[in-house]
């Protein structure tokens, strides 16, 4: 199981959301190459990004910030936030993204989202993420909540060439409560795309769980930048880092 340590951006800080509201927000640090280095260290292979206010605007804003994390810190990226055009993903690739998160564009509309995935030279590189509070997606930086379920939506997927499939439970975003364990094992039991759990991680409790019921990767935030969760000692607990989840 990969470890994915958090980076979210807002103005080119990293800081973290309470459940994704942008009014009850916590910054951490101005300087995210050095938060990114400090991962490496640890052990990360992967760091995991979010571009909070094109999240927002639905426009890439911080990729002058990624692609100087992505020059300078030998770790590969995952970056999600405003990937909603062909464009926006193939400049969020171009920074120097290992690979892009496609959120509220896919569920907008499913056949371009299908089509991208299905472009030879992007086989691996898109991940689809599912943002679900009760089971029911949320989109727009979760601002709309959808009708359709996030099991509904992840049982598309199976056979297809994605990267993996981002799991977040917004109810749990950002509070250390825990892993939604029978949530994220439902997408697991749906689809053969790696699965990457987010969202709740507050100890190492919720990363033997992840690993238990087959998380490809969890993305650790919070947890880490309020000393819960010690990264070096996660990396061992999730058996090493791989370069790829899965």
């Amino acid at each position: 199981m990969e470890i994915l340590p958090a980076i979210d951006l807002r103005d080119g800080k990293v800081v973290r959301l309470f459940q994704g509201d942008y009014a009850r927000q916590t910054t951490y640090s101005d300087d995210p190459v050095a938060v990114a280095e400090s991962f490496v260290a640890s052990g990360a292979r992967w760091i995991h990004m979010v571009d909070l206010d094109a999240a927002r605007s639905g426009r890439p804003a911080n990729l002058t910030v990624v692609a100087e994390v992505c020059r300078k810190v030998a770790a590969r990226v995952q970056l999600g936030g405003g990937a909603r055009t062909t464009e926006a993903v193939e400049a969020m690739l171009a920074c120097g993204a290992e690979r892009v998160v496609v959120g509220s564009a896919a569920l907008a509309d499913w056949k371009w989202f299908e089509g991208l995935v299905g472009r030879v030279e992007l086989a691996g590189r898109i991940a689809l993420g599912l943002d679900a509070r009760g089971g029911k997606l949320a989109v727009r930086g979760w601002r709309e909540q959808l009708q359709a379920t996030a099991i509904e939506v992840a049982g598309k997927t199976a056979g297809w060439p994605l990267g993996a499939i981002v799991y977040t439970d917004i109810a749990r975003d950002g509070t250390l409560e825990g892993v939604n364990v029978e949530a994220t094992a439902g997408i697991i039991a749906v689809t053969d795309v790696p699965v990457i759990a987010s969202g709740g991680v507050g100890s190492p409790n919720d990363l033997a769980a992840c690993k238990k019921i087959g998380c490809a990767g969890v993305i650790i935030g919070r947890a880490y930048y309020e000393g819960k969760i010690d990264l070096a000692e996660a990396f061992r607990q999730a058996g090493g880092s791989q370069d790829r989840p899965g």
